[in-house]
């Protein structure tokens, strides 16, 4: 059974969620937006999507039964790991959805949380008759303006009755589910922590390309790297742009790399099961590292956070 009804409230409107509900909206649906920028409400009501100024007012102007879409992150950049998340003070703090929706609707969360807090999360919706779905979503940016690849978690049943707005967000063939709360959150944690391991290895090789005797075309490697070899990937061709934006030396790119926790909890993960995750561990512990250890590698890797998540790089 599926749900006709093309009607989404989304919550927080940053570069993804923006994305998100642009693109629903030019795919027909009709989308309502709270975020706290004003801003950034009348910049997107010009797009046709509806603005409204509070989680209450988002709630009120939606039929029953409710979808919502919470796009907030996981945890704000710097906070201590043990801090209210702005996901929880979204779904049950003062004035919050617990409080604001009714029987039968849906929430969906759709940013980088930790996959054994949504478990949590849906016991305590299910309190009120509220479900919850998991969705990791990967693309970036231009994956949530353009089409993505979503993984997607919780009950069976609340997918297949909101499948249409996940084929609406992916790419062809775009998106899975896996059965259990936090199963999406779970996939896309060990997929970020692999993109760890990934974007270091980039990171390490062009350094000693860059450092080695022969005068190398950086870009030029990165050219015939994306064509027909092994490590031919999205990631070669986003260093090639970054080359071209910013130079080969990188000069205004920090080497100094940010991390959001999802590297951390892949490889907290791995050690709980007994399992050695010692790339993704390392690149992580580099990242943390990289404040004090200035190196062309935290600048690859800074240069390609920024391509494909619009992440800073200022140093």
């Amino acid at each position: 059974m599926s749900n006709d009804k093309k009607e989404i409230g989304i919550v927080g409107l940053g570069k993804m969620g923006s994305g998100i509900a642009l693109q629903l909206h030019e795919k027909g649906w009709s989308v309502s937006g709270f975020d706290s920028s004003a801003m950034t409400l009348d910049g997107l009501a010009k797009q046709g999507v509806q603005p409204r100024t509070s989680l209450k007012e988002l709630i009120d102007g939606l039929s029953s039964p409710r979808l919502v879409w919470v796009m907030v992150p996981a945890r704000l950049p710097g906070a201590a790991e043990d801090a209210p998340s702005p996901v929880d003070e979204v779904l049950f703090g003062k004035g919050g959805l617990t409080e604001l929706l009714s029987k039968g609707d849906v929430v969906i969360d759709g940013g980088n949380s930790y996959f054994k807090k949504a478990e949590v999360r849906a016991n305590k919706l299910a309190e009120h008759g509220i479900t919850f779905i998991d969705v990791g979503f990967s693309g970036g940016p231009k994956g949530a303006r353009n089409g993505g690849c979503l993984m997607i978690g919780g009950d069976e049943a609340a997918f297949k009755m909101h499948e249409a707005l996940f084929r609406d967000l992916a790419l062809k063939d775009g998106y899975q589910f896996f059965t259990g709360a936090g199963a999406g959150h779970f996939v896309k944690m060990v997929h970020n922590g692999i993109e760890y391991g990934m974007m270091q290895a980039l990171g390490e090789g062009f350094e000693i390309l860059k450092k080695s005797p022969y005068k190398l075309d950086l870009s030029r490697v990165t050219d015939i790297y994306n064509h027909g070899s092994v490590i031919e990937s999205r990631l070669v061709g986003w260093l090639k742009s970054a080359f071209g934006q910013y130079g080969e030396d990188l000069e205004e790119v920090s080497s100094t790399v940010g991390h959001l926790g999802e590297g951390e909890w892949t490889a907290m993960t791995a050690h709980e099961m007994g399992i050695e995750a010692k790339i993704i561990e390392g690149s992580f512990q580099f990242r943390v590292e990289s404040v004090k250890k200035p190196s062309f590698t935290g600048k690859v890797v800074s240069a390609l956070r920024n391509q494909f998540g619009g992440h800073s790089i200022q140093k």
